[in-house]
């Protein structure tokens, strides 16, 4: 939900005959349900309190989704570290076999002259001359051995080391994530809660309000001026947003990247994936670390990043118009590109050509139904 529900909130419940109290947009709401001054649930209070909700649940889905990348990163570590530990250790296998065929062989040659000794006192200078060029020899390939031997104990200790380092970071990760995801379910349970205590009246009425809110927006939007006329996407950016058409009705759900549901940055990050361009995962790293392009140089398959924090992103579509995963309780679906607060937009493929010829994918019925509104205006989210 955006910034601007409680204030649209109170037009229409005023439409509706429903008494609010007065709910300043400011303040931070305390915890517990809302209440006028006669003890009965208002409004306003109720859409603050479910604001407040959100932006808890959307700051608890993030902490959740950011630990999960590092715990996948830490485990591709600790998969490498363990080859490289089982390479060392089949290197150190057979330095340690050199060593013990080198030691039987001193063994098996030994005298009561040491070699130096037993060359001294050769009679053919010639043959003395080839005798200590294999005992160089020789004495090279131990010094080696051994050397390789010892190199390879210290790298193999270093990297079991390093290997148990990775694995207890991974075991940490793991149950941090556990304890998150936990608290993620529990802001959402809290979110439902309050929903499923709304009457018909006041969920129709915030319906209403979110939907009209979002058309206003988005006359305001088209009239300035911000968006130019559409260009042509680039092969990739057309497979990218046919692959977000095809995921149209799919639930919401956080953290999830598909196939049979999507949070915000997961149906942009696998849109992407399937068109061949592997992007970061989170909002976040999808504004910081792609390139910037100017909203009115947009072309289809371009991602429009919401909210000051990046906290939400959509797929443009072309026509002012995204594909966006909306938040908890809606659906994938195509919605106004002004419906939320714009930050900015990035481009997955600065370099891609346009193609020549282009036709938007057609739309199913209903494609637009539902809420537009991405999760609070505040507070970091996926």
């Amino acid at each position: 939900m955006s910034g601007r529900l409680p204030r649209l909130a109170c037009t229409a419940a005023l439409a509706a005959g429903i008494v609010l109290a007065p709910v300043s947009a400011a303040a931070e709401p305390e915890p517990g349900p809302a209440q006028g001054a006669a003890g009965e649930r208002t409004v306003a209070g109720l859409l603050t309190d479910l604001q407040r909700l959100y932006r808890e649940a959307e700051k608890a889905t993030e902490t959740y989704n950011g630990t999960e990348e590092r715990l996948k990163a830490q485990r591709a570590r600790v998969l490498r570290l363990n080859a490289e530990l089982t390479r060392t250790r089949l290197s150190l296998r057979d330095s340690r076999g050199a060593a013990g065929r080198l030691a039987r062989q001193q063994y098996q040659s030994s005298s009561g002259l040491s070699p130096y000794l037993r060359l001294l006192l050769a009679r053919d200078p010639q043959h003395a001359l080839d005798q200590g060029h294999v005992i160089g020899r020789l004495s090279k390939e131990r010094a080696e051995t051994v050397g390789r031997l010892t190199g390879d104990t210290r790298k193999a200790d270093e990297l079991a080391g390093r290997a148990r380092a990775a694995l207890a970071r991974q075991t940490a990760l793991a149950e941090r994530q556990e304890r998150e995801r936990d608290g993620v379910r529990a802001r959402l349970r809290a979110v439902e809660e309050l929903l499923a205590s709304l009457t018909p009246e006041q969920l129709a009425a915030v319906a209403e309000l979110e939907k009209s809110g979002a058309e206003e927006e988005q006359e305001r939007f088209l009239a300035s001026g911000a968006l130019g006329d559409d260009a042509k996407p680039s092969a990739e950016g057309e497979r990218a947003v046919r692959f977000a058409v095809e995921q149209l009705g799919k639930p919401y759900e956080w953290g999830a990247e598909g196939p049979a549901s999507y949070d915000c940055s997961g149906l942009t990050s696998v849109a992407w994936e399937r068109a061949g361009t592997p992007i970061p995962r989170t909002s976040q790293e999808q504004w910081a670390r792609l390139d910037r392009v100017p909203l009115d140089a947009l072309r289809p398959g371009d991602l429009v990043v919401y909210f000051p924090e990046a906290t939400h992103v959509a797929i443009y579509l072309g026509d002012g118009m995204v594909v966006q995963a909306p938040r908890p309780g809606a659906e994938v679906k195509v919605s106004p590109i002004a419906a939320n607060p714009v930050l900015g937009a990035v481009r997955p493929d600065p370099g891609g050509e346009p193609v020549r010829r282009y036709t938007p994918p057609g739309l199913p019925a209903g494609a637009t139904d539902g809420s537009d509104e991405g999760y609070a205006a505040a507070g970091p989210a996926r």
